[in-house]
């Protein structure tokens, strides 16, 4: 037995327990019995690292519940666990989160039932070769051995279009591997990987570690001639924007493309859950920015703009009324 009723059981024995101490009535039954799990990403990754801190925030700050983050593959499982009842807060990147409402791509025919908290910071593409692999364009990925990221992650899509953008066919021109973040920094370190990809915030621990790991063994490409044919096929949901040479002490900056982040939750959690949840995010924005510093990067009107995925109600509220 496994995910969340596992996890059932045990919040289940607990109250049992409490109620043969003699345990006060608290009132109310919290919605899931207070437990709430976040799908998150890779260890190494920036969803991680905030979703441990929002986790904290809600578990010191909204009474009657205690949060944990999960590691995972990122936005597709997330989603799906979701819509399944294992999770009760996904992030997830706004593409996969725009699929998954509307039924298309990795949720072809079958539309699911989550909805938006906020929308946060913006994921940065990150397309890293190896300095020595005859690797100068995007064009040179064809026939190389490439990582495009966790199995049913929003990393793994963006891989997918971009290669389709630029001409490549990601199953067919490409040796495609779906390895975690953590694997295929150690692979690239190895040398039997010639090119990764990453969508993720600034800076990315584990990206980080890999380029400062071997000053000058791997670089960046620049991806910003793929925004238009993404945009002809996807609309404005990618977005391009330069990766400072700062952040991971580059030569130069890098133009990329760039996909919003969201915080969704299911269509069914009790509206002023959803409110208080939102309420938490803002009200200790300044503690998240010190858990990383991506949380800087989103307010309460940027936030609010989660089309084509629908704010949940109780989320509605909290930025109408604060």
């Amino acid at each position: 037995m496994t995910g969340r009723p596992l996890r059932l059981v045990a919040a289940l024995l607990l109250a049992a327990l409490v109620a043969g101490c003699g345990g006060a009535d608290t009132g109310p039954r919290a919605w899931h019995d207070g437990r709430i799990f976040l799908a998150t990403g890779n260890t190494t990754g920036v969803y991680y690292q905030l979703g441990g801190g929002y986790a904290d925030l809600i578990s010191r700050h909204l009474p009657g519940y205690e949060a944990r983050a999960e590691p995972t593959g990122a936005s597709v499982e997330n989603i799906t666990r979701l819509a399944g009842g294992d999770m009760e807060i996904a992030f997830s990147l706004a593409d996969t989160a725009a699929d998954a409402v509307s039924g298309r791509g990795a949720f072809d025919g079958q539309p699911q039932p989550v909805r938006a908290l906020a929308r946060v910071y913006s994921n940065y593409t990150h397309v890293i070769v190896r300095t020595g692999g005859k690797i100068a364009s995007f064009a040179d990925l064809r026939g190389k051995r490439i990582s495009t990221g966790s199995p049913k992650s929003g990393t793994d899509i963006i891989a997918g279009r971009l290669l389709t953008a630029g001409g490549i066919d990601p199953d067919r021109d490409i040796q495609r591997l779906n390895l975690s973040l953590p694997e295929t920094v150690k692979r690239m370190r190895a040398g039997s990987l010639d090119a990764m990809f990453f969508s993720g915030g600034l800076p990315t621990p584990g990206i980080n570690d890999l380029l400062a790991s071997a000053p000058g063994a791997f670089r960046l490409l620049p991806l910003t001639e793929l925004i238009e044919p993404l945009g002809a096929r996807y609309g404005s949901v990618y977005t391009t924007a330069t990766l400072p040479k700062e952040v991971y002490g580059t030569p130069a900056a890098t133009p990329t493309i760039t996909v919003a982040n969201v915080i969704l939750v299911a269509a069914d959690m009790p509206d002023q859950l959803a409110y208080d949840l939102t309420r938490v995010l803002f009200t200790w924005q300044g503690e998240l920015i010190r858990v990383h510093p991506e949380a800087a990067n989103f307010t309460r009107e940027s936030a609010a703009l989660t089309e084509p995925i629908p704010l949940h109600p109780g989320a509605m509220r909290y930025y109408r009324n604060g």
